[in-house]
């Protein structure tokens, strides 16, 4: 069986169908991410690691090719072995989350990351937010579960569990991206705009109350309330910095290597990304990565209009708008439209987990933008 699953033939039948437009976006994504990575971090390296120079784009590239052998994986699998998998790496990557408040590593007040042995480092919601996706689809298209309330009652019960484990940490970030992704799902699947609108007022509710009266959130409280307010402190630099390199950039930006928020803001490389692009190459490169994003994003509702099956929509409608609503918050954060969240770009961002995260997410929407060939 194996040897068949591996075969010249499957192989072939694999990129036959494969939707190589789509494929060409992602890896465009990716190696403009590389290059990004190459001019932004070589003087960091050098400078405050002593070390060298490419060190943190040699670590991004061994990254994007895990992420490219990811993306082959996921996207050769055949439906039911993708759902399969996809129901267990969902139950390991929570296990992984539910460790982090047990035996995560403290950074600058947050506990999101372990480092274990065989993988150093790593941030476990990024593994868990491609399979939730999966996960509240299968739940939500099961046609064995005749009750829309049960099967909403699930869903909340899982996504309410992710984000009490986010918000433990904290990360009201990823806990924001989860509840709006779950909240986009149940939409289009069917519940009544009533129903909906209690659910949001409820959830805004209860975060106001975790962010006004929780002492472990009183960072959040004065971030929003220094992002309104530009003379309320410190909360404001990261912000500052970065609008003032997009506006200093102008059109064209100042040259490669000539920007300086790289230097002066901590992990621009990943946080602020758009930023140290703009400044060195102008507002005329980030319309370009603007344009990419969309026609990705157009690509792949453009083929879940000719799709019947209702899991398989589900599942790409979360996907494509997990990867846009993530980087609407990143840009949203460099442009200062949101308070500071800490929340990467998809695929151009420094970051392994983050890495990793977005090409499971781009081997689940190549998988099912196949074309649906008996082979």
């Amino acid at each position: 069986m194996i040897s068949k699953f591996f075969s010249f033939f499957y192989f072939y039948q694999w990129w036959k169908n494969l939707d190589k437009f789509i494929l060409s976006i992602v890896i465009t994504l990716f190696i403009t991410g590389l290059f990004f990575s190459l001019v932004s971090t070589s003087l960091i390296a050098s400078d405050k690691l002593n070390t060298n120079s490419y060190f943190f784009f040699f670590k991004h590239l061994i990254f994007v090719i895990l992420g490219l052998l990811i993306i082959f994986i996921f996207s050769y699998l055949d439906q039911d072995s993708l759902f399969r998998i996809s129901i267990y790496i969902f139950f390991f990557s929570l296990i992984l989350l539910i460790l982090v408040p047990l035996i995560g590593v403290n950074v600058k007040g947050s506990k999101r990351w372990l480092d274990l042995f065989i993988l150093p480092r790593i941030q476990p919601i990024e593994f868990v937010k491609p399979f939730f996706i999966i996960i509240m689809g299968l739940i939500i298209s099961n046609n064995q579960i005749s009750s829309f309330t049960l099967k909403f009652f699930v869903t909340f019960l899982i996504t309410s569990s992710i984000a009490i484990l986010l918000i433990i940490q904290p990360d009201l970030g990823q806990t924001l991206l989860i509840v709006i992704s779950w909240i986009l799902l149940i939409f289009i699947s069917g519940i009544s705009l009533i129903t909906l609108s209690l659910l949001s007022i409820f959830g805004l509710s209860f975060l106001l109350y975790l962010v006004f009266y929780v002492p472990k959130f009183l960072y959040i409280k004065n971030r929003i309330f220094s992002f309104f307010d530009k003379e309320t402190g410190s909360y404001n630099f990261q912000s500052d910095k970065a609008i003032d390199s997009i506006t200093s950039g102008g059109f064209f930006g100042k040259g490669i290597g000539e920007g300086t928020l790289k230097n002066r803001v901590p992990e621009a490389h990943t946080d602020y990304i758009i930023s140290v692009i703009s400044e060195e190459f102008g507002i005329i490169a980030i319309i370009l990565i603007l344009i990419l994003f969309l026609t990705f994003i157009f690509s792949v509702l453009k083929k879940v209009e000719k799709i019947n099956d209702n899991k398989v929509k589900l599942i790409l409608v979360g996907s494509i708008s997990l990867i846009l609503f993530q980087a609407m918050i990143h840009i949203g954060v460099n442009i200062r439209l949101f308070p500071t969240t800490g929340m990467t770009l998809p695929f151009l961002s420094y970051g392994g987990s983050s890495i990793i995260s977005v090409s499971l997410l781009s081997g689940i929407i190549l998988n099912l933008t196949k074309r649906k060939v008996e082979i």
